[in-house]
């Protein structure tokens, strides 16, 4: 019995240098729970390569302890070194996990906060060049309208020097004398009440009606009857709710009694 131990420790060990210094033509396949054709099958240690057909299968020649690894795009690399079992049934199965490729946060433009002011000034959105940039004065107002535009052309223009250091704006005086400029006056002054009285029908002529009996056949008269008012636009424009009602109060009381004495 101890001979024939000592006989198979000699066969075994005088085999294993004969088995890891030849090569044998491995036939392998790579199983996954996708495609697994054409992955990589390289041995890093002989320098052989070999790829996957559709069906997973590839041949490669190796010996005993030879690095054979497995990579792909869509697969994590994989490394299995060569065993006796490998090499004696010249087989070589392995199982591919997927890779998951997670991409970086990306951020595009600036993180908005929900702040006016502070995304304002992290914006990059670039204003367009104003009269400020170019260190020139300019009109901060509201835009102008037609009739206001006119006016203002009709009553500005460029002084003439005559001498002496003095001027004469000579637009300016020939459309006053023609009467040009105070036409204008009373257009900007009519387009003005009208806005505003617009506005403040819109706004308060239900509220103020339900509370000051006054017959809806008269209501459009009522409010051309407060623009001919002199005072309108000072007691109107720009004011408080309040102060409005107050004045169209006052004008309603003026206006019945102007109806009153009509039908006298």
């Amino acid at each position: 019995m101890q001979k024939i131990k000592c006989l198979f420790w000699l066969l075994a060990f005088g085999w294993t240098p004969v088995l890891m210094a030849q090569n044998v033509e491995l036939n392998g396949i790579v199983r996954a729970n996708s495609d697994v054709e054409n992955i990589h099958v390289i041995n890093r240690t002989a320098n052989k390569f070999s790829t996957t057909n559709s069906k997973g299968q590839f041949k490669i020649l190796a010996k005993l302890g030879d690095s054979i690894q497995f990579t792909s795009v869509k697969f994590k690399t994989q490394v299995v070194i060569v065993s006796m079992e490998h090499i004696s049934q010249e087989k070589l199965e392995v199982f591919l996990i997927e890779q998951i490729n997670e991409l970086d946060e990306v951020v595009v433009g600036k993180v908005l906060t929900g702040t006016l002011e502070s995304d304002i000034n992290n914006s990059d959105a670039k204003r367009d060049i104003n009269f400020y940039d170019v260190g020139i004065s300019g009109y901060k107002g509201k835009p102008k309208t037609q009739s206001e535009r006119r006016l203002h052309e009709a009553d500005a223009g460029n002084f003439v020097y005559v001498g002496l250091g003095v001027g004469v704006n000579l637009n300016k005086i020939l459309n006053r004398i023609s009467g040009r400029t105070k036409k204008l006056k009373e257009r900007v002054r009519v387009e003005t009440n009208d806005a505003i009285m617009r506005d403040i029908r819109d706004r308060l002529s239900e509220d103020f009606f339900a509370t000051h009996s006054l017959d809806a056949k008269y209501h459009n008269d009522f409010f051309f009857f407060c623009t001919d008012d002199p005072d309108f636009q000072l007691r109107c424009k720009q004011k408080s709710d309040l102060e409005v009602i107050i004045y169209l109060n006052e004008k309603l009381k003026a206006y019945k009694n102007n109806l009153a004495s009509g039908k006298d």
